[in-house]
């Protein structure tokens, strides 16, 4: 099996990211765990500054 250090994201549709990202919030708040928290808000943060983006519009984009 080949090894590799980063996953890229670029060909999972908006739909599926914002199940991710919806999945990951749930779980951090029925766990009570904050790694499942910082998770989401680390992916969003990042794909917010890729979009040139607020954190707040880029999921309005992932919604719509």
């Amino acid at each position: 099996m080949q090894e590799f250090e980063k996953i890229s994201i670029a060909e999972i549709p908006k739909k599926d990211m914002l199940l991710i990202l919806k999945a990951l919030e749930y779980t951090g708040e029925h766990t009570n765990s904050d790694e499942y928290l910082s998770l989401k808000n680390s992916i969003v943060s990042e794909l917010s500054e890729l979009a040139d983006s607020s954190e707040d519009e880029f999921i309005d984009y992932l919604q719509k």
